[in-house]
């Protein structure tokens, strides 16, 4: 797989708009800000939901939401995507017939920022899901992934206000999208690894957000092994990676960090750790 399949794109027109206004002193201040816009996903012809984003990849967010909402199958056969930008809405045509009227009665708002949404049946197979056992995670990675990261141009650097989510192999980011809740990030990546075939046992996932259960349980349904945040957890979140056996690396900011999960997963390789391996959960 080649290096840095997918990056933002901060001058892309749309995505943030310059607003006037007055600073602290009272003076002109002219900044960008993130430009937010409805989007409407039917499933062939059921509407599901809309969706606040920035309106970039609406193919990739449409897909990767109705994925990890367990309304698209892995064997599922999509033959078209037709997005009316005009009328703000998308659709996904897929082979297989589909009517999802009884489980769009049972959804919960996410603690995500732009109010996210999970339907009812999201754990029934939660249970079930293997993850990669033996990838390992250097500490080396870590501090090289949130340099990198950190650096790229991107529209937080210009506008702030948005969470990102990217996908990594080793040390490398591969895919690095934006919006303006971490929920719709991660279901734009998930959409580009269903329509792309790439593999998600030998990945690591990162994320701007809290490491919350929505976020252990969708990087779970993409079967990625590793989560990683410069953010904090929640306990349900840490609870969940531990009952699947995800390794989960929050508060990664400079040489610090914590693993709350998955540790025997990490690898300590740099002059400042013991080189070891960690072999017990906390």
């Amino acid at each position: 797989m080649k290096k840095t399949i997918l990056m933002p794109d901060p001058d892309q027109a749309g995505l943030s708009v310059e607003v006037h206004g007055i600073d602290q002193d009272g003076n002109q201040a002219h900044i960008s800000v993130v430009n937010e816009q409805p989007l409407t996903l039917f499933l062939n012809a059921q509407e599901i939901l809309t969706m606040m984003t920035i309106g970039d990849y609406p193919d990739l967010l449409a897909v990767g939401y109705l994925l990890n909402q367990h309304m698209l199958h892995a064997d599922d056969e999509i033959t078209a995507i037709e997005h009316d930008e005009d009328l703000q809405t998308i659709v996904v045509r897929t082979k297989r017939r589909t009517d999802y009227e009884d489980k769009l009665k049972k959804k919960t708002q996410t603690s995500g920022c732009a109010q996210g949404t999970v339907f009812g049946d999201i754990m029934d197979d939660f249970d079930e899901i293997e993850l990669n056992k033996d990838i390992r995670v250097r500490t080396s990675w870590l501090y090289d992934l949130q340099k990198k990261i950190n650096t790229t141009p991107s529209i937080y650097l210009k506008a702030g206000a948005i969470h990102g989510c990217v996908l990594c192999k080793d040390n490398e980011p591969l895919i690095y999208v934006e919006d303006v809740g971490r929920h719709n990030a991660v279901d734009k990546i998930a959409g580009y690894m269903f329509l792309n075939n790439i593999s998600p046992e030998d990945k690591i996932f990162y994320t701007t957000g809290r490491l919350t259960s929505e976020m252990v349980i969708k990087t779970a349904k993409m079967g990625i092994p590793v989560l990683l945040s410069r953010s904090g957890f929640t306990a349900w979140g840490v609870d969940l990676a531990r009952q699947v056996g995800m390794t989960l690396v929050g508060r990664l900011r400079g040489k610090r960090f914590t693993i709350l999960a998955g540790q025997e997963r990490v690898v300590f390789d740099l002059e400042d750790n013991t080189t070891k391996d960690i072999d017990s959960d906390a």
